[in-house]
């Protein structure tokens, strides 16, 4: 993995009346985070795991970590996705060297299909999101934005599955114990949101444009985490996540994906409240959007100040 920039950004800032920090994981080892949990739960595998080779699912960002760090490590690498995964990311996890498994027809088919292959190959299971080594990993994030911003005072994070959220809160809670961690969900997607409600993790039905959060489920140890924590959830509509994708597009320069500007929406929507004068990193989780869904987006009415 590769240290990643905090970049200042006074136009956002201006937006809540505060100082915000982007945080910028789309310059990451394939295009995402994914690859800080990938590396640190591939590290942990001995001899007799990695020569049995792993297996994940994923929509893709963290297919593209799983590929890409096996392919570092020697390891051979099953990818369960599913059919109208983004074309793009089936074929950069393929180019990264790992077979795709696209036979389930959506998520929640999926993890059937990885539950059963998993049981006839043997590979070791490589969670995209539930798992304690993938989370630590993830944390590293936390521990880079404190580095740089040790003031920090709130830290919003997008969320799918909850390994990324519960991983930065877990890091920055434990040096600044005062410090607000905020999830941030699509309304089509809020699995975390719907399972702090529960109490546990529940089954949902994605649907969102932001793919890279189209998780079925939270993690049962991201609920917990983020229970413990007090994490705040949050959710933004299609139309707020396409205006913060136009905003880092066209204020910070950045070529995100979806899900990747889904922190940043929720500030420019004034669903995070009390952001006035505090100190706010926002992390840009990825990168990895098809030409043809950033077009469509960017060719929409443009943000505009």
């Amino acid at each position: 993995m590769q240290r990643t920039p905090l970049l200042r950004s006074t136009t956002l800032g201006r937006a809540f009346g505060g100082r915000a920090y982007l945080k910028c994981e789309l310059f990451q080892r394939t295009g995402s985070f994914k690859t800080r949990g990938v590396l640190t739960k591939l590290a942990s595998l001995t001899p007799d795991e990695k020569a049995r080779g792993v297996i994940t699912i994923s929509a893709g960002n963290h297919a593209q970590a799983l590929a890409y760090g096996a392919a570092l490590e020697g390891v051979g690498a099953l990818v369960v996705m599913w059919r109208g995964a983004s074309e793009q990311k089936v074929a950069a996890t393929q180019g990264y060297g790992a077979t795709v498994d696209q036979e389930a027809a959506d998520p929640a088919e999926a993890f059937e299909r990885l539950a059963l292959l998993e049981r006839e190959t043997g590979r070791t299971l490589v969670h995209p999101f539930d798992d304690p080594l993938v989370i630590s990993g993830q944390g590293t994030a936390g521990l880079e934005i404190l580095d740089d911003l040790p003031g920090v005072e709130v830290v919003v994070v997008p969320v799918g599955g909850g390994g990324l959220v519960s991983g930065v809160a877990t890091a920055v809670r434990s040096a600044r114990p005062d410090a607000r961690i905020v999830a941030v969900e699509p309304e089509r997607s809020a699995a975390l949101a719907r399972a702090l409600e529960g109490g546990e993790p529940v089954r949902v039905d994605p649907k969102s444009i932001a793919d890279a959060l189209n998780a079925p489920f939270a993690g049962a140890h991201a609920v917990e985490i983020c229970t413990h924590l007090g994490v705040e959830p949050v959710l933004v509509t299609e139309e707020e996540i396409k205006t913060g994708f136009r905003f880092l597009y066209e204020r910070a320069k950045l070529a995100v994906e979806p899900g990747g500007a889904a922190a940043v929406a929720a500030a420019l929507a004034a669903k995070v409240p009390e952001l006035e004068g505090r100190t706010v990193a926002f992390v840009v989780s990825g990168g990895n959007v098809a030409a043809q869904t950033a077009s469509a987006i960017l060719g929409e009415i443009p943000f505009s100040s």
